[in-house]
C-alpha cells in the first residue's frame, strides 16, 4: 500500500489480508467529506494506520496498542513516516486507551486487525506463529472471538450514527462474526470482503441514531 514500516521481533508482522481491509477503508473513506476522524485499535506498528493517513490526506487518526514495545514501535513509525500531525497512537486496554480524548460518538470509522485466533489452535497447529511473534497479537481466547466480542460493543460508544466499523477476522468466522454484530442490535447487514474466495473482512455501519448508547 506503498507504505514502508520498521518491525520489531515483539510485533505483528503485517499479512496480505490486512491490505482488504486498509483498501476497503480507503475507498469508503474517499466518499467521505470533510475531514474523517478514524480509529485504528489493535494497531500493532500502525501499518493500517499510516497506509489510511497516506491515502487519505484529510483524515484524523487515533491508532491504540496494549503493549509498551508495540506502542512504542507505532509511534516510530508515525514520527518516521512525518505523519504526527494526523495520527496520534495512544496506550490502554481497547477503548480504554481512548476514553480521554473526547471522541466519544464522533468517529466516522473504526478498522481493526485484532487477535482471532483461538488459544487451543495456538497450542497445536497454529504454533508456529509464536517463534518469532508475540501471543498477544494473536490469542483471540478460547474460541478465538474475545477481542471480537468486544470490539464490536465497545465500538458503538464511539462511532457517529451512520459510522462504519471494518475489521478483519479468521477463516471460517463469519457466521460467528454476522452473529455477534446481530446481538449489539446496533449495527446493520454486514458485508464481508474476500480473501481467494473466502471472507476475511467485515464491513459494517452503526444503525443507531445515538450512538452514545450502550450496547
Amino acid at each position: 500500500m506503498d507504505v514502508e514500516i520498521e518491525l520489531a521481533p515483539d510485533v505483528l508482522v503485517p499479512r496480505a489480508e490486512t491490505e482488504l481491509l486498509g483498501k476497503n477503508a480507503i475507498s469508503i473513506l474517499g466518499r467521505m467529506e470533510g475531514e474523517p476522524v478514524i480509529v485504528d485499535m489493535c494497531c500493532g506498528s500502525g501499518n493500517l494506520a499510516l497506509a489510511v493517513a497516506h491515502h487519505c490526506p484529510k483524515v484524523q487518526i487515533w491508532a491504540a496498542d496494549l503493549t509498551d514495545s508495540t506502542v512504542a514501535l507505532a509511534r516510530s513509525n508515525v514520527a518516521r513516516l512525518s505523519l504526527a500531525d494526523r495520527v496520534s497512537v495512544m496506550q490502554g486496554d481497547l477503548f480504554a486507551a481512548l476514553q480521554d480524548e473526547g471522541i466519544e460518538g464522533r468517529v466516522d470509522m473504526v478498522v481493526c486487525n485484532p487477535p482471532y485466533i483461538s488459544s487451543s489452535r495456538l497450542e497445536n497447529e497454529s504454533a508456529h506463529l509464536l517463534g518469532d511473534e508475540p501471543r498477544e497479537a494473536f490469542d483471540g481466547g478460547p474460541y478465538g472471538i474475545s477481542i471480537l466480542q468486544r470490539l464490536v460493543r465497545e465500538a458503538i460508544d464511539y462511532l457517529k450514527p451512520d459510522g462504519w466499523l471494518l475489521f478483519e477476522f479468521g477463516e471460517g468466522q463469519e457466521r460467528q462474526v454476522a452473529a455477534l454484530l446481530a446481538r449489539t442490535k446496533a449495527y446493520g447487514e454486514p458485508s464481508f470482503a474476500d480473501a481467494d474466495g473466502k471472507p476475511r473482512v467485515a464491513i459494517v455501519r452503526s444503525n443507531r441514531r445515538n450512538a452514545g448508547a450502550s450496547a
